[in-house]
């Protein structure tokens, strides 16, 4: 009786004494599944520092759900799916710890362990690194192999007048058009368009100078973008509506942005396309000089929030899981997006991805080349002005490409002033 009710003691000393740590990750049904056993075989060897694991709450973006619950002081410890401007908006405000001062050493010591040592330098802020990044998604075209080459073509378009040349043979409106040029009227959309278009013209080179905080997209690269996108439109090769979910699945459309999530997606839902794509980076002007494309990258990562009291215990955990490679190699097989590492292409244990699904293979490879966007505060009232002054102007030809560019970037600094 005695050593039973000590053990009893000992029982619910544990659960009085024990840290509750609040993690929040993507609502997203894949990550939940690399996220919950591992989770569970923590808990299960750590009972003094218990993950409370959920994934973020619903709201109009998992943005709103984070600023709603730091307001309402029931922020989590620590949560992933944080995109660079969000970060800088949270950093900028004191909301979370900058990782390198926090943790130091071993901060580094696992940048160096996970393989990320350049991709970690596109998210530096202010001299120091806020998130930790957990993938990074190339963003790349899509193409019909089947339709293209019934039409005479044995590749895929790399340039501008390539899709002007597809576009003639093709392009039938309503039934038919050359490829999907705009994603759609929300914020995030720009980084599927424009600023993957802005990139590759211009071999990555940012479209907001972070130092002087001003836009700077009225440039070559940024007219040459902006009079390919008026052309498409006024010729009627695109079209603002598609009308279907996925333009390719009806040959509505012949190429679209996609991002290496879309894989596992459309495998299943269009296995007829799936099997006839040919992937791409994305196109450039016509006297692009350059070999390889920069894109945009997709990237999100993990923060630690500063009102967090169990910062030791987070890291502990971060480091347990991304010290492993095995657990990388498991989030590419639920996911089929990269982690964000820099040995993708060399490591072993990634191989059988690199051999097997050559659609993966070919996000792989980009992801040395995958931009991630500009590290400001306000990327929503930004984007938000690309698409009212820059992307519907040229969809609706209410504005000719320079004019249109030349607002766009004036109002957009209006916001970054």
């Amino acid at each position: 009786m005695r050593n039973f009710v000590i053990i009893i003691l000992v029982l619910l000393s544990l659960v009085v004494f024990s840290t509750k740590i609040v993690f929040w990750t993507a609502p997203n049904p894949l990550q939940e599944q690399f996220w919950k056993p591992l989770i569970e075989e923590w808990n299960n060897n750590h009972p003094n520092a218990q993950i409370d694991w959920k994934t973020i709450p619903a709201a109009g973006s998992s943005e709103e759900a984070i600023l709603t619950a730091v307001a309402a002081g029931s922020a989590p410890d620590f949560c992933t799916n944080i995109f660079s401007g969000f970060a800088a908006q949270l950093a900028e405000q004191g909301i979370i710890v900058p990782l390198d001062e926090e943790f130091g050493k071993e901060f580094f010591d696992l940048v160096e362990v996970r393989k990320m040592k350049n991709i970690i330098e596109g998210w530096k802020l202010n001299g120091h690194y806020y998130v930790f990044p957990i993938y990074s998604n190339p963003i790349l075209m899509w193409w019909r192999k089947d339709k293209l080459q019934e039409l005479g073509f044995d590749r895929p378009p790399r340039t501008y007048s390539d899709i002007y040349e597809i576009a003639k043979k093709y392009a039938n409106p309503p039934d038919r058009y050359a490829m999907q040029v705009v994603q759609g009227r929300n914020w995030w959309d720009r980084w599927f368009d424009f600023i993957t278009y802005y990139y590759a013209a211009s071999s990555g080179k940012s479209y907001i100078d972070t130092k002087r905080y001003r836009a700077i997209f009225n440039d070559e690269y940024g007219k040459a973008v902006a009079n390919f996108i008026y052309t498409m439109f006024k010729n009627k090769w695109t079209a603002v509506e598609m009308g279907n979910q996925f333009s390719l699945s009806s040959g509505k459309a012949l190429g679209v942005l996609q991002g290496p999530w879309s894989i596992n997606w459309a495998k299943n839902t269009y296995p007829e396309v799936y099997e006839n794509l040919w992937i791409s980076p994305p196109p450039v002007p016509d006297n692009y000089k350059g070999e390889s494309v920069k894109t945009f990258a997709d990237t999100k990562g993990l923060v630690v929030f500063s009102s967090s009291k169990h910062k030791k215990e987070i890291f502990e955990f971060i480091k347990w899981v991304f010290s492993d490679p095995r657990n990388d190699v498991r989030w590419i097989e639920l996911t089929k997006m990269p982690p964000a590492r820099e040995d993708l292409i060399t490591n072993p244990l990634f191989k059988k991805f690199m051999d097997e699904d050559p659609y993966f293979a070919a996000y792989a490879k980009e992801v040395g080349n995958a931009v991630p966007p500009a590290l400001i505060t306000n990327t929503i009232d930004v984007q938000d002005a690309m698409t009212t002054y820059l992307i519907e102007p040229l969809m609706y030809l209410k504005s000719k490409p320079e004019d249109a560019l030349k607002r766009c970037v004036k109002e957009i600094n209006k916001i970054l002033y």
